[in-house]
């Protein structure tokens, strides 16, 4: 099967199977070599002991030959003289073996040249028993000797042996600590490389899923990956159609009420202003305030209705967002710059406090949300106050606080300052009543850029921050 046509929790089995077969060999290979390295180790300690012994059974049947050979010479015995004999071919017999067993020729050789020696001495006319008798102690003395010198080899080889399966455990150990890491590293590369590869259409996932967001719904969605995954990006995509589906019927509707309501709204604007006009004949002074009243209300149902479309407008566009690499503080000496008439009209102090700092924004809508905060913050400055926009980068994300000197925002209103078309309790003297939308503006922009913005308890005036984060 393709891994295409697999859902992820099938391929995060495979990856496991996979993975664990991988630790697996390596751990039965690693049984396998400790039973051998064990195998090995008994098999050396049992022929360590067999030569040991025969080494020693050797000199052992050396006491015995030459007790056998002089009583057989004194005593003129014939079984003394067998006994000696049965004696003789059992140390032969051992020497065998030991030459089997890496003794070198020479040491054997030289042994057997002395038993022979002995033998030849057992040999001979009664009258001379005596004598030979005292040279075949002799000639036991001189195989002493070469008994001692094949069990000193002996133990030379039994060492040797040793040194030999310490170095085969040397390097058991060794291949199989390169086995272990090796398995262990390659079930590590295996694990990253599995990660990452499914992690991938979780990333288009994302991708797709923050570009819905943006309102980017002109890109098809098309994520390649597990089967799974591949249903929930065409779900995606389903719903990316029916998101454009969405916003075409938004705005005709907004097509629809702006003619449907600004038409007759500005025919009854005229025929009101004939009233007023006195073209339909003069007015008393109760008839003059009912259309003055009738003129006011049509102009404030005209700015709402107005101010509706604008709000609906910046929603739509809030989605919209065409980043760049932008200086914000930069942004903030312009706006300030822009805004100098304004602020030196009210005998105003603005700083700009921060270092630069670059994110990836949408400029001209960033503008536009700080430089309605700075408005609001001229707007409700008393004479002579000053204004603080500061800046500051901070791990994973950027604040910009704007504090000003003014009245502040009344607690009651605190919960709802960023819906749209709310106004607050606390307005400037003598300034014109806003429409309620330029804080929401502000908040939807903000939002749209993955930030967020908020109203922090301040001992005088009003202390907004904008959060963003360090988004690509």
């Amino acid at each position: 099967m393709r891994p295409s046509s697999l859902s992820f929790q099938q391929l995060l089995l495979v990856a496991f199977l996979l993975i664990g077969a991988l630790l697996g060999g390596a751990a039965v290979r690693t049984l396998f070599s400790l039973e051998t390295l064990l195998g090995q180790s008994r098999e050396g300690t049992a022929q360590a002991i067999a030569l040991s012994t025969a080494a020693q059974s050797l000199s052992e049947r050396s006491l015995t030959m030459e007790r056998a050979a002089r009583q057989s010479l004194v005593l003129r015995d014939s079984q003394l003289r067998q006994r000696f004999s049965e004696a003789a071919s059992q140390a032969r017999d051992i020497l065998q073996r030991l030459q089997d067993n890496e003794l070198p020729p020479e040491f054997a050789q030289n042994w057997r040249e002395q038993m022979q020696a002995v033998a030849e001495l057992l040999d001979g006319p009664p009258e001379t028993a005596l004598d030979r008798e005292r040279d075949v102690a002799r000639a036991f003395r001189e195989l002493d000797g070469h008994s001692a010198a094949i069990a000193q080899k002996v133990q030379s080889i039994i060492a040797a042996r040793n040194a030999a399966l310490q170095a085969g455990f040397q390097r058991s150990q060794e291949q199989l600590t390169q086995v272990v890491t090796g398995a262990i590293l390659l079930a590590a590369g295996m694990a990253l490389g599995f990660g990452v590869w499914l992690a991938k259409p979780f990333k288009r996932l994302e991708r797709a899923i923050v570009s819905l967001g943006e309102n980017r719904l002109d890109q098809p969605i098309d994520i390649v990956g597990p089967s799974d995954v591949r249903r929930v990006g065409q779900q995606l995509d389903w719903l990316r159609l029916r998101l454009t589906e969405l916003d075409a019927d938004k705005a005709r509707f907004l097509r629809h009420i702006s003619h449907e309501l600004k038409t007759p709204l500005a025919s009854l604007r005229e025929g009101v202003s004939v009233l007023g006009d006195g073209v339909a004949g003069a007015l008393n002074p109760d008839q003059a305030e009912v259309v003055n009243i009738l003129q006011h209300n049509t102009q404030v149902l005209q700015t709402q209705i107005e101010a509706l479309l604008r709000f609906n407008a910046v929603a739509f566009e809030a989605r919209q967002l065409r980043r760049e690499r932008t200086d914000l503080r930069g942004l903030l000496d312009d706006l300030v710059e822009e805004q100098r008439l304004h602020w030196q009209a009210h005998g105003l102090q603005v700083r700009v406090e921060g270092d630069p700092v670059w994110l990836q924004v949408d400029r001209e809508k960033m503008a536009s949300a700080i430089g309605n905060l700075l408005l609001n913050a001229i707007r409700f400055s008393p004479q002579d106050g000053t204004i603080r926009l500061v800046l500051l980068g901070l791990p994973g994300r950027v604040s910009i606080d704007i504090v000003d000197q003014g009245p502040g925002v009344a607690e009651a209103d605190r919960d709802r300052i960023f819906e749209p078309f709310f106004r607050g309790q606390r307005q400037p003297d003598g300034a014109v009543r806003g429409t309620g939308i330029g804080l929401s503006i502000v908040h939807e922009y903000i939002v749209a850029h993955g930030g967020r913005v908020e109203l922090l308890d301040s001992p005088a005036g009003a202390h907004f921050r904008i959060e963003l984060p360090h988004a690509t």
